[in-house]
């Protein structure tokens, strides 16, 4: 996950600014896709392609935080969805890869939170090698999970299961409680391998 402290930018992505860089998107009537388009199959392709083209798709940023036998854990991910009403229930799949997957794949609770615009600096410490909890003054849950103050919305969870998939796991989480932000709330979005801070245009 590339983090850029881009431009703050309209909930569509302004029509003549691309990324943190300024580069300007082609005028829509240059744009034609068709005869720009490549098909490939993954299986016979390097993995950055793959993950280029999922990137298309513009997600939230959350950081999912847990507490382990080794005290406060946390994680920014952006595979982040939400699953069931009735119950309600949400999704997140960490990658096996990652020295925290055990972590979380055996917690019993944790909480999800999506970060506002204002937040690129908060989503850059629970990266590998930020400084995760230290110096953010944090509360717990009933649960004893360490939550962040001040973010756009979290959901504190309780594991309802988790499934092997491929080189990640699928976590899913029965929703105990949900806390939102304000009306106007303005999101921090990955799009384009990208972490872009958006605002109302």
């Amino acid at each position: 996950m590339r983090l850029v402290a881009g431009p703050v930018i309209g909930l569509r992505l302004h029509p003549e600014m691309s990324s943190a860089s300024n580069t300007p998107f082609p005028p829509a009537a240059k744009l034609d896709r068709l005869a720009d388009a490549i098909t490939f199959l993954p299986a016979t392709t390097e993995a950055k392609v793959l993950r280029d083209a999922l990137g298309r798709f513009a997600t939230g940023v959350t950081v999912i935080t847990t507490a382990g036998p080794h005290g406060h854990q946390g994680m920014t991910v952006n595979s982040f969805a939400s699953v069931s009403l009735e119950p309600p229930l949400v999704m997140w799949c960490p990658a096996r890869a990652s020295t925290r997957h055990g972590l979380f794949t055996g917690a019993r609770h944790w909480s999800v939170h999506v970060l506002g615009v204002e937040q690129l600096e908060v989503s850059q410490r629970f990266t590998r090698g930020g400084g995760g909890f230290d110096g953010l003054r944090i509360e717990l849950t009933p649960e004893g999970i360490p939550v962040l103050p001040g973010t756009s919305a979290r959901f504190d969870c309780a594991t309802y299961a988790c499934h092997e998939a491929g080189d990640h796991s699928v976590m899913i989480g029965q929703v105990l409680r949900a806390t939102t932000g304000g009306p106007g709330d303005h999101l921090l979005v990955f799009a384009a391998v990208e972490i872009r801070q958006l605002s109302a245009g």
